[in-house]
């Protein structure tokens, strides 16, 4: 059957002329071979087509850390076997199985000027002012993304692994294009409700890529010229034809979706006595006494498109090592103390809790976008000694117990002294002279 509505990447580790952290072999699904030609600046030069996959081969795909971008159109229903994988990771499409969306106020009038479903956005912000944005370009607030007739999604809210990277305007809307009428009673979708572009990261950290609209990888759209309508309250008034930046958009999102970027990596994690406790300089050593400082470090680098640099949260993060049994005793920040070629020396010192059993030393790092950190390095922590402890008179709150007990033993011997030493004279004798008188 020929159709243009999915196009699947199933990446087996990297996209094409990538160096990207897992290798670099690609497998490409395409519905139809015809198309092919009118994506070769996305594609480069791929070899090979797959078969056609089923819901469950696509999830254990990702079980086995696989990553997938998946690009659909509003020409055909999305086939069943791809709703049922969307809706195992929490993203949902109409009952129709397709959508599209519109935007009366932000289109290109160029392409698009009767239709309205060629949507112009502006480059996504961050998702939060802790999270990094791999996809915002060089922050030139002039960047324009052409979203042309492309299909939007809704996101679940039970999923903590799901992240919108693109969202509609809120005065756009998808509804079903077979629907003739001219006004749309019951959209599927409207505002910021629609995703257009949406990722998910397993905990595995294998990765998935929702591209609402297959067009935006095509050659056209890489470097068309777009021109803005007058848009809500004449904001668009006197816009001039720009150029889209759907190829670096493209580059970006194809990056983070193989492994190229936003992966972490641990180098190195060390944990010893610090100066002041240490005898000798053992490096992770299992067992520490209560009340030990102790300081802990690790090594981070970050996956760069091509090589791995030194990784730095962003300013209004921060990297924390916990201090746990059961429950974390410490939660404490890891300062960069020093750089490598490609990792940063993250330290943090400290003092063991009063407390002896099993601890652990656990850095414990997940935010959207950057592969899961989980370091965890596990110590026993013993009481003191018998020849550890402070002595009674170092302790200055026994002092007056000291005191006591002494006084009490002088006290003693000098009343034995007075008891032994001032006997009554004279009164044996008495005593004795008396029998005899009888």
């Amino acid at each position: 059957m020929r159709c243009l509505f999915s196009f699947l990447l199933l990446v087996l580790v990297s996209v094409v002329r990538a160096a990207s952290t897992k290798g670099n072999r690609l497998l490409v699904v395409l519905e139809d071979i015809s198309e092919w030609d009118g994506y070769s600046k996305f594609w480069g030069d791929l070899e090979g087509l797959g078969p056609a996959l089923t819901a469950q081969n696509l999830l254990k795909f990702l079980n086995e850390e696989g990553n997938i971008l998946l690009a659909l159109s509003p020409k055909a229903p999305t086939p069943t076997a791809l709703i049922s994988l969307l809706l195992e990771l929490d993203i949902h499409l109409p009952p129709e199985r397709t959508n599209l969306v519109v935007d009366h106020f932000n289109y290109d009038v160029l392409s698009a000027s009767e239709k309205h479903d060629v949507v112009l956005l502006p480059r996504p912000n961050a998702l939060r002012e802790d999270v990094r944005n791999f996809f915002g370009g060089g922050g030139k607030g002039e960047e324009v993304i052409a979203f042309p007739r492309g299909v939007g999604h809704t996101l679940g809210n039970a999923s903590p692994l799901l992240s919108p990277v693109l969202r509609a305007p809120r005065t756009a809307y998808a509804y079903n294009p077979k629907d003739e009428a001219e006004v749309v009673e019951e959209p599927f979708a409207v505002g910021q409700q629609l995703s257009l572009v949406s990722t998910l990261q397993a905990r595995n950290n294998a990765r998935f890529t929702v591209l609402g609209a297959v067009e935006m990888l095509s050659n056209d759209w890489f470097d068309a010229s777009v021109k803005r309508s007058l848009g809500e309250g004449g904001a668009g008034k006197g816009a001039k034809a720009v150029k889209t930046v759907n190829r670096a958009f493209a580059k970006e999102i194809s990056a983070w979706t193989f492994s190229e970027t936003g992966v972490l990596r641990v180098s190195r994690v060390e944990h010893y006595l610090s100066a002041s406790d240490a005898t000798s300089r053992e490096v992770d050593p299992k067992i520490y006494r209560v009340k030990n400082d102790v300081t802990y470090s690790i090594e981070l680098s970050e996956h760069q498109l091509t090589h791995y640099a030194p990784f730095l949260p962003p300013p209004t993060d921060e990297l924390q090592l916990e201090v746990t049994m059961l429950s974390p005793f410490h939660r404490l920040p890891l300062k960069p103390t020093g750089k490598t070629a490609n990792s940063t020396i993250f330290t943090a010192s400290f003092t063991l809790p009063d407390q002896h059993g099993i601890f652990a030393f656990r850095v414990n790092y997940k935010r959207p976008f950057f592969t899961n950190i989980d370091e965890k390095r596990t110590v026993t922590v013993r009481h003191f000694a018998h020849d550890e402890w402070l002595r009674s008179w170092a302790i200055s709150g026994g002092w007056v117990w000291i005191a006591g007990v002494w006084g009490t033993v002088v006290g003693w011997v000098l009343f034995v002294g007075l008891w032994m030493y001032n006997a009554p004279r004279g009164g044996a004798s008495r005593v004795g002279s008396g029998k005899k008188a009888q």
